[in-house]
């Protein structure tokens, strides 16, 4: 199934295309779908969910992390339509993403830990004024990559910091992390859709993201796929008419 490519596989094409090339981690050999970066047997194409957003999503990653076929940035470029993707670099700041920073239909916000920031930037509500949009600004990293982007990008400083205050442990399973509480990007922006009232959009991440895990790792452990999964019933309402059918 065809899909029009998002943001984060835009830049994936990208830096192919400039020679960079793509992580060779284990099962890199298996045949993967292009679209989904899923194993072909295991594909999540007919799965995609549809939905409105009045959000928008700003991906900040790594030249390792938008090669992973275990990321999770590009399951939110999937369900938010104004969706973009950037890779980070200390000293070449790409000038689009300056302008999207500055539109004046966005109100930014960049996604992270408040305990370590200056109290006067912090907030754990969504609140734009008349006439703007949220955009929430993930940085798509391991925790000491994203730490080390936010303190060497010095055109964050004026945005707020949106803190997040999550009741529940990640269920990400694909990669080890050292902490249970942090969660992978497709939870954070979940949360983050939820609060400014994309309330569907929220649901479609949560449940999609669930699949995907499913599918991924049914892949990797040689199991068939099973569409009767709580996951995907869950998903079935967001996804287009004559795509996926449960079993």
């Amino acid at each position: 199934m065809n899909h029009a490519p998002n943001a984060v596989a835009r830049l994936r094409d990208q830096r192919v295309d400039e020679g960079i090339k793509p992580l060779q981690a284990r099962g890199w050999r298996a045949p993967r779908c292009g679209a989904c970066r899923v194993i072909e047997s295991h594909c999540l194409c007919a799965w995609r969910p549809s939905v409105e957003t009045h959000s928008g999503v700003c991906l900040i990653m790594t030249n390792k992390e938008v090669f992973k076929p275990s990321n999770t940035g590009w399951l939110i470029a999937d369900v938010v339509r104004d969706n973009h993707a950037f890779i980070w670099s200390r000293t070449d700041v790409d000038e689009q993403l300056l302008a999207l920073l500055n539109d004046p239909q966005w109100q930014p916000y960049l996604v992270f830990p408040g305990e370590y920031v200056e109290p006067s930037r912090v907030t754990h509500t969504v609140e734009v004024g008349p006439g703007k949009r949220p955009l929430f600004i993930l940085l798509d990293a391991t925790w000491t990559e994203a730490r080390k982007m936010f303190r060497k990008s010095p055109y964050f400083d004026r945005l707020p910091i949106l803190s997040l205050l999550p009741d529940k442990l990640s269920r990400y399973r694909l990669r080890r992390s050292t902490r249970s509480e942090h969660l992978c990007t497709a939870e954070v922006a979940a949360l983050c859709l939820e609060l400014a009232g994309d309330s569907d959009a929220a649901s479609a991440l949560d449940a999609y993201f669930d699949v995907f895990s499913q599918h991924y790792l049914g892949a990797k452990r040689q199991q068939e796929v099973d569409v009767s999964t709580p996951a995907h019933a869950e998903l079935q309402p967001f996804v287009r008419a004559g795509q996926a059918v449960l079993a």
